[in-house]
């Protein structure tokens, strides 16, 4: 059985406190890209308590995406913003969902983002993950940035970390790694910057922009 809405808050106020639990649930938080880091940071957002998520991707679930990605087997062909969306209504049944079948271009940045508190970059590509700072840091003056970069290959994982690169710009990665260079990337490790993500994305609602 589901648990009641009441209940659902009132679990998450005894975790997190009243002050934490009303700045979670009244923000709204883009993630722009659903693969391993996309689909594991907006897992860890919503058991937090984050109020609303857009998810925001145009592929669709590969079964070569299983091995780190939050997909099953069963949504294998389906678009990943619908699969993920089925997901987290699972997992967090109040928090609100909103899919955005689309790709993230210069043209149109802005008004998909735009209603964003924070904007989560989760990209494989370069040049896509360069187009999306530059946008938000340019077009959303009043949105902060999540990044990330490198997190691939078998290395240890204590060199990913979080590191501030200007007031409303964060970046989470060992900012080295490339998949092409590597054994690809591999599910712990992506996890893993993707946790430095999510965390950071609470750590700047709870009012704490240090690192």
């Amino acid at each position: 059985m589901i648990p009641s809405e009441k209940e659902w808050t009132d679990a998450l106020i005894d975790r997190h406190g009243l002050d934490l639990h009303e700045r979670f649930s009244s923000a709204t938080v883009a993630v722009c890209g659903l693969g391993g880091l996309g689909s594991n940071l907006a897992i860890a957002l919503a058991r937090a308590g984050i109020g609303k998520l857009l998810l925001i991707d145009f592929d669709r679930v590969d079964i070569t995406n299983l091995h780190r990605q939050q997909y099953k087997a069963t949504q294998v062909g389906l678009y990943k913003t619908e699969a993920l969306a089925e997901n987290l209504r699972e997992i967090a049944p109040y928090t609100e969902i909103r899919p955005v079948t689309a790709k993230i271009t210069a043209e149109n940045l802005t008004v998909l983002l735009k209603d964003a508190d924070i904007v989560c970059e989760a990209f494989d590509r370069a040049e896509a993950k360069a187009m999306l700072v530059n946008g938000v840091l340019e077009q959303l003056p009043d949105c902060y940035l999540v990044a990330a970069s490198g997190m691939a290959g078998m290395d240890t994982p204590n060199t990913i970390r979080t590191r501030k690169i200007m007031k409303r710009f964060y970046l989470c990665g060992d900012e080295v790694s490339d998949a092409a260079d590597t054994i690809g990337l591999v599910a712990p490790r992506v996890m893993l910057c993707a946790a430095h993500q999510a965390h950071t994305v609470l750590r700047i609602l709870a009012g704490k922009y240090d690192v």
